[in-house]
């Protein structure tokens, strides 16, 4: 078999998008006045545009193939099945009953720890950061007016939660784009990504609980709850984490919110099929873009782009703990450029894999590295999805909560210390 040759013209599309994607953003001062999918639809074009030795009919036979691929249909799959999951939960109040419940047992003294902490659980739970920190906030905002804690810390405390999940979650986009691309099973991939971000986890609760300690706090609202309504939730993480298919345990859960939601009076019967289909609308923009991107990667891999990117890191890869590093760079680095993970693990997973098929690193550290590194870009740049949220939401910048972004900069850290002490599998 011919070695394939490098070519950094492949790359072209790639180019195109972050021209018109980050272009766009640094005009307009808003990194989502385009549309990613717009950006990737231009890039598209772009690389059917190259190469005319090619037929257009040889083209589309290319990318066909490249969408084909069992994980990006499954992952497709996954993605439509995680959002029944979402919808379904959040109008059978799912939601609201588990943040009320973990206020409710919350301490007083240790609210705003209580905050990263309820943060951690509602996003391993739901699988969004977003929707963490959409139903947080405001309660953020109310501690703060309680306590007289600035509101960047307590904000800054739920964005940090969320962050712990979105990379963690079992139904979380960037955990299915991760393992998918990179091929293993979800809960190696969790078990791998648990032990490395721990450590961050716990260094965060100390310096939340340091820098929060003189304060004080009581809720003085009614918090009512269902116990029951975060039963769905408990099963998918058990579900996840002991190893059924990850399609059984999501549709479980489904079919669970639908049931208790109307037990309980929270849902009715007649809405069950709206809020499932609520909860898929919702994953139709990461769905079409992971086609799209895939598309995309066949042709720029057709053209030798893989290859140019794979040649120039191995010059700089020694063993299998620079294969670890040249992922986690190159993880983070795509993140930067386009302020979305999972979008960002879709474009690199397919470079990653290569990556750890070359230097034998194992499947489920490469997916923890993408997922790990595409977070600690995500919580820190003040154009993402996260802070752009947070800060809308309670009247603050982003760059005012960024100092108390302390968990993504720990999990970097601890990530990085992994790479360097840790023995390489």
């Amino acid at each position: 078999m011919r070695e394939q040759k490098g070519n950094v013209a492949a790359l072209l599309p790639i180019g195109v998008f972050l021209v018109i994607f980050l272009g766009s953003g640094i005009v307009t001062g808003d990194f989502y006045a385009m549309p990613a999918i717009v950006a990737f639809l231009i890039a598209l074009l772009a690389a059917f545009l190259q190469h005319r030795e090619l037929g257009f009919q040889e083209k589309i036979r290319i990318v066909t193939r490249g969408v084909g691929d069992e994980n990006i249909i499954t992952m497709s799959l996954i993605f439509l099945s995680a959002g029944a999951f979402s919808g379904a939960v959040t109008a059978a109040g799912g939601v609201d009953s588990t943040v009320n419940l973990g206020l409710s047992v919350l301490p007083a003294h240790i609210a705003v720890v209580g905050l990263f902490v309820i943060g951690c659980f509602i996003s391993v739970s739901m699988g969004t950061s977003m929707g963490t920190i959409a139903a947080l906030a405001p309660i953020a905002a109310g501690i703060s007016e309680k306590t007289g804690f600035a509101m960047a810390v307590c904000i800054g405390a739920v964005v940090c939660g969320a962050m712990f999940g979105d990379n963690l979650s079992m139904i979380s986009d960037t955990t299915i784009a991760a393992v998918k691309t990179q091929g293993c099973e979800m809960k190696d991939k969790f078990r791998e990504n648990f032990k490395i971000v721990l450590p961050a986890a716990l260094l965060t609760v100390v310096i939340f609980w340091v820098v929060t300690r003189n304060g004080s706090f009581q809720m003085t609202e009614e918090l009512p709850y269902h116990v029951a309504q975060v039963i769905p939730y408990l099963v998918v993480l058990v579900g996840a984490l002991i190893g059924i298919n990850v399609f059984v345990v999501l549709v479980t859960g489904t079919v669970l919110s639908l049931v208790i939601g109307v037990a309980t009076g929270s849902l009715a019967a007649g809405e069950m099929f709206t809020a499932v289909g609520d909860g898929v609308t919702g994953m139709y923009d990461i769905t079409v873009i992971s086609i799209v991107v895939a598309c995309i990667v066949s042709l720029v891999r057709e053209y030798g782009g893989i290859q140019f990117i794979l040649d120039l890191i191995r010059k700089r890869i020694r063993g299998k703990r620079g294969a670890e590093a040249g992922i986690a760079g190159l993880a983070l680095l795509v993140d930067l450029c386009t302020a979305n993970n999972t979008v960002a693990i879709v474009m690199a997973g397919p470079i990653a894999k290569e990556i750890s098929e070359e230097f034998h690193v194992t499947g489920r550290r490469s997916a923890s590295l993408l997922d790990i590194f595409t977070s600690v870009g995500q919580g820190l740049i003040p154009y993402g999805a996260q802070l752009l949220s947070a800060a809308s939401l309670t009247g603050l910048t982003p760059f005012e909560i960024i100092p108390y972004l302390y968990y993504p900069v720990l999990m970097g850290i601890s990530a990085i210390l992994f790479i360097v002490f840790m023995k390489a599998e």
